[in-house]
């Protein structure tokens, strides 16, 4: 178990200095590093459903943000090798088959190039708790401990620049932002497109991360 979450500015340095201590092989040390300066990955992930206990992912997409720029051909995208039975639903909604899963990596050896690729470099997505929750399930029996990284929810930054729009009046009631994928992107004057895979959802957050920072004069 974790410690718990201690308010104040010490909090951070606790829980990373906890989680270093957890890890069970010192060839991922460089996890805990400083992370280059300015620099993040967009993570987005296929899965068979939206159960922790019992979906699992089917493919993951991670690409590097530089700035203000998005690093397309800076990339991973892994298929991952199912456990269980995949629904057919899942199946059709991220257009994967399954001859093609059957080929994909193990769960271990997918995390490990996970790992490498992402490095001490902040996380960025959109809704990205459920994501993350569901790699943590592969990466602690690899590393010991869940992911060190930060992580920056794009939904909550666009949620803070939608509020700031509000009337006064409605900033001091209970107003509903609409905070749907396609609607974030509508609004930031993004492309927006039907049942986008990984790579779009991860190239697309990472242009709504930047818009959302220039915005903010971030």
């Amino acid at each position: 178990m974790e410690p718990p979450l201690i308010p104040g500015r010490w909090a951070q340095a606790i829980r990373r200095e906890w989680r270093l201590r957890q890890l069970k092989d010192p060839a991922y040390a460089f996890l805990f590093e400083p992370a280059p300066a300015d620099e993040w990955v967009s993570l987005a992930c296929a899965t068979s459903g939206h159960d922790l206990a019992r979906d699992q992912i089917l493919s993951v997409c991670a690409l590097r943000v530089s700035d203000q720029r998005v690093l397309a051909s800076e990339r991973l995208e892994l298929l991952l090798k199912p456990t269980r039975p995949v629904p057919p639903e899942a199946l059709r909604t991220h257009r994967l088959r399954e001859q093609e899963l059957a080929q994909g990596l193990e769960a271990k050896e997918a995390m490990q190039r996970l790992l490498c690729f992402i490095g001490s470099r902040p996380l960025l997505g959109y809704y990205l708790e459920f994501d993350l929750a569901l790699l943590e399930q592969l990466i602690r029996p690899l590393i010991g401990v869940g992911l060190p990284q930060p992580a920056v929810e794009v939904s909550a930054l666009y949620h803070e620049w939608q509020f700031r729009q509000l009337p006064p009046y409605q900033q001091q009631g209970d107003a509903a932002i609409d905070l749907r994928y396609a609607s974030m992107l509508e609004q930031l004057g993004l492309p927006v497109r039907e049942a986008p895979d990984p790579l779009d959802r991860a190239v697309l957050t990472a242009l709504a991360f930047i818009k959302l920072r220039q915005l903010q004069g971030g």
